[in-house]
């Protein structure tokens, strides 16, 4: 009666969209997000240096978002909006959360795997969690059946790359960082990572979800694939070690590549193809300080670890053959956290529900993905945050307007060779961009366009009294607490 249900719901929402659709049930869905990877690393958003022949067709079989962000340009954050539909601040999370954190999602927040295996979905995630790694904040308590993979980031290790250059035998080496463990379910398999060890991870976590495909095809799934690449250090199996002919990165984004035409090929050899909703994006933009070993923005202004363009703007591609119009490119302006909502709306989670039942942040984007309708997207601003809850952009429509803020910027400084390279603190001012007509952030307009800066200043008034911010102090009449460890670990 359930799935019966669920069918009714998706066949209403699937009628905006192309008639040749065969598979008229609730959708399998994958989600693979790469960690660090620019806006303009793929080739379908323009990359020449390397080959991305996988994600290239996936986008052109399906759509692909041009103004697409994530809530806050740092690891757990941003993780955190993708999987809950809500600005990371609101739930209490922000930057990146380190072993043993303190703190990390809170019990009572429901999150995409909670939402669909209460659909009846299998659900698991092989790759990076970064949401806490407290027993209880493991995904295994937060609606995913299975879990392979590390619980942060690969550099929280003793040979974190800001370390690459002192001896392998120094103490301080070993001091920053515990030994990097990795999960299977709740049991550390591997105590201690190796570098040869972390070569290995893009197949793996490859190789657990094809299986994992296989073993559900007579039922719907949730599979998230969070890669642990490109984040530095990089590491690449030796099948394309030297493959791309652009070095390291190259390499290791050419295997995220294989990796996502691997897991869709499963889908094809399974008949799951036409019932899966596949969608692609990255964490946040590049970590431009590592140089080599990091991607590009593309043109975009600055990157990961800021709110200018290039570190909040990131690849979004989503593939559904039959529902989603093939070719499709959308420049309306969207968010991480709305993906939880139109996962809802394609589910039937949310039938008989509104944004604000469902206590998230993000809008359905259904409407816009299949039938052009931007009414969702078009009468919101979006916050964009950086460094705890400091609210530093707002967009509203083709208007970004920058809050006065300070922020890290290389000035032409970058590392090589996976050594990082220095960056240096600047200030921003009141700056307002007319993004439609300067992706790249190039002109201030907020003195020829006062009137904008009045407008979208009272969003930034909505958002402070919401959210919060530290710049002025202000606490947030909405936010929630994060989860918290309450024993000496």
């Amino acid at each position: 009666m359930l799935l019966a249900l669920m069918g009714v719901v998706l066949a209403g929402c699937a009628s905006n969209g192309p008639r040749t659709a065969s598979f008229q049930g609730p959708p399998n869905i994958v989600i693979i997000f790469a960690d660090d990877m620019g806006y303009g690393d793929l080739g379908c958003y323009g990359q020449t240096g390397w080959r991305t022949p996988n994600l290239d067709r996936l986008a052109s079989e399906g759509a692909r978002l041009t103004n697409f962000y994530v809530a806050q340009a740092v690891c757990s954050a941003s993780r955190a909006g993708l999987l809950t539909g809500c600005y990371p601040n609101r739930i209490g999370l922000a930057g990146a959360l380190g072993p043993g954190s303190r703190v990390g999602i809170a019990a009572g927040e429901k999150t995409i795997a909670e939402m669909c295996r209460d659909r009846g979905y299998a659900t698991a995630i092989f790759g990076k969690w970064h949401l806490g790694d407290a027993p209880e904040m493991l995904p295994t308590r937060h609606g995913f059946d299975e879990w392979f993979g590390l619980p942060y980031s690969n550099d929280m290790w003793p040979l974190h790359p800001d370390l690459v250059k002192l001896p392998a035998e120094s103490e301080q080496r070993k001091r920053g960082y515990p030994a990097l463990p990795l999960y299977e379910n709740e049991r550390i398999v591997d105590a201690e990572v190796t570098a040869e060890d972390q070569a290995t991870l893009t197949k793996r976590y490859t190789e657990h979800a094809c299986d994992f495909i296989a073993r559900n095809a007579e039922r719907p799934f949730f599979l998230y694939v969070p890669h642990s690449m490109p984040h530095v250090p990089l590491f690449v199996s030796g099948e394309f070690a030297g493959r791309s002919g652009a070095g390291l990165y190259g390499d290791v984004i050419e295997e995220i590549d294989w990796s996502v035409g691997r897991i869709v090929e499963e889908l094809e050899r399974r008949g799951l193809r036409e019932r899966t909703l596949v969608i692609f994006a990255s964490d946040n933009g590049p970590w431009l300080s590592y140089g080599d070993h990091a991607g590009t923005t593309g043109g975009l202004r600055e990157g990961k670890g800021t709110s200018w363009e290039g570190g909040v703007r990131v690849p979004f591609i989503v593939n559904w053959p039959g529902h989603v119009a093939s070719g499709k490119t959308i420049d309306a302006p969207a968010m991480t956290i709305d993906v939880l909502p139109t996962l809802a709306s394609a589910t039937g989670a949310a039938r008989g529900h509104t944004n604000m039942d469902m206590g998230v942040d993000g809008v359905d984007l259904w409407p816009l993905l299949t039938s052009g309708d931007e009414t969702a997207t078009e009468s919101r601003a979006l916050a964009f945050y950086y460094n705890a809850n400091d609210l530093e952009a707002v967009r509203r429509g083709r208007w970004k307007l920058v809050l006065p803020h300070s922020y890290r910027t290389l000035a032409g400084r970058a590392g090589s060779g996976g050594a990082p390279g220095p960056y240096k603190q600047v200030k921003s001012g009141l700056e307002l961009y007319d993004l439609v007509a300067d992706p790249h952030e190039t002109r201030d307009l907020a003195a020829d366009r006062p009137e904008i800066v009045e407008a979208m200043s009272r969003d930034v008034e909505e958002f402070r009294r919401d959210l919060g911010d530290n710049l002025t102090k202000r606490v947030g009449e909405h936010r929630r607490e994060p989860g918290r460890v309450e024993e000496k670990r």
